[in-house]
């Protein structure tokens, strides 16, 4: 694997070899031109020369790692059709409800129709500003967003709650404060007390406590995560806007259909919360896809998606598997080298080429 920061490392130590070899160089001739003997004059001449094949060998390697990371980072020219979009979702709040698309735009934050983005907004606690998830607080799901037809008033509906609206573009304005991901600061916007009244009564049957926040960028602006750097092709521009680790997640029906072949309750393909399902491929194929296109749209896979008790809500009830599924049924069989005890269902893109995707588009590879 080759890590960004190593190119230009390779070639500091080339140039600084190149240095070396030519004092070296230096020394024996002045060694072989002085010391009036043929042997010695031969023997020199001989050192010249593995030096400076030696230098040639050098260079010529870095130069080759280079060029191999760069055509590696280049879409292919060649694609071939696996099969087609059979579902869109967009997550606005992290953790919280899906909202079901026919089509959307492409962002470098993550998926969009208008002011609706995916993992734009994030509940925090009150006291630090941390966030909270599906992990902790599994009624989070139970949270539906909606959105009007201008996609710039988004509602919240929950089980026992009044419906509360936002104007998100009145958030655009806002002064941002700060809050964190994953121990990563990140600017957001307080989104008022309505919000976070509303939040903290319905998930911890309190008045204070919780709050919203907004992610008020365009851009990414988080550095990958500690954990997520063994994955040498993801980078900060996948981060997202407040992301796990990248703005876009696909899942194919047949690897749901997989486990569920094996589980005694099957679980929706919902319940892996992906961006992108897609009907055609075999089971877990979309593991070892590299580079991957709908429509003008270009994405890398640029890690797997490992898998955490999340993936055991229930997106209808809000409650976690008792019997820990499928998350135990995937830890059987569905674990990978260096991942630890993190099942692999899904691949994380990060986006080559902005553009938009629609429901019924064909799936290429390359």
């Amino acid at each position: 694997m080759i890590d960004f920061c190593s190119i230009p490392l390779t070639f500091r130590h080339h140039r600084e070899a190149d240095g070396l070899t030519k004092e070296m160089l230096s020394k024996l001739l002045d060694h072989g031109g002085s010391g009036g003997s043929g042997t010695g004059s031969t023997v020199g001449k001989a050192l010249l020369v593995a030096a400076g094949v030696g230098l040639v060998t050098a260079t010529g390697y870095g130069v080759y790692r280079l060029l191999k990371y760069r055509a590696a980072q280049q879409p292919p020219t060649e694609w071939r059709r696996v099969g087609e979009v059979s579902d869109l979702w967009i997550y606005p709040i992290k953790s919280c409800g899906a909202v079901r698309v026919s089509n959307f735009q492409c962002s470098s934050i993550g998926p969009q129709v208008g002011l609706l983005r995916d993992r734009i907004f994030m509940v925090v606690k009150s006291a630090d500003g941390t966030f909270i998830t599906g992990r902790s607080h599994p009624t989070l799901v139970l949270v539906q967003p909606s959105f009007d037809a201008r996609y710039e008033l988004m509602t919240l509906s929950a089980p026992g709650m009044l419906d509360i609206t936002i104007n998100v573009r009145q958030l655009l304005a806002a002064k941002p404060g700060a809050a964190s991901v994953w121990d990563q600061p990140v600017s957001a916007v307080d989104c008022g007390e309505e919000a976070a009244r509303w939040l903290s009564r319905f998930l911890l049957s309190e008045d204070f406590g919780l709050r919203l926040v907004f992610y008020p960028h365009d851009q990414p602006t988080r550095p990958v995560r500690e954990k997520n750097r063994i994955h040498a092709l993801l980078t900060a521009r996948d981060s997202g806007a407040l992301h796990d680790a990248t703005s876009y997640m696909l899942v194919s029906e047949a690897s749901v259909a997989d486990v569920n072949s094996r589980l005694d309750k099957p679980v929706p393909a919902l319940q892996y919360r992906a961006n992108i399902l897609v009907k055609g491929p075999t089971a877990f194929e979309e593991d070892d896809w590299t580079w991957i296109r709908i429509g003008e749209t270009v994405y890398r896979n640029v890690k797997p998606c490992t898998r955490c008790l999340f993936t055991n809500v229930d997106p209808e009830t809000g409650v976690s598997s008792p019997e820990q599924e499928p998350l135990n049924t995937l830890r059987k069989y569905r674990l990978k080298p260096g991942l630890g005890a993190s099942p692999v269902v899904g691949m994380q893109m990060g986006i080559r080429t902005l553009g938009s995707i629609a429901l019924g588009e064909p799936v290429y590879v390359g």
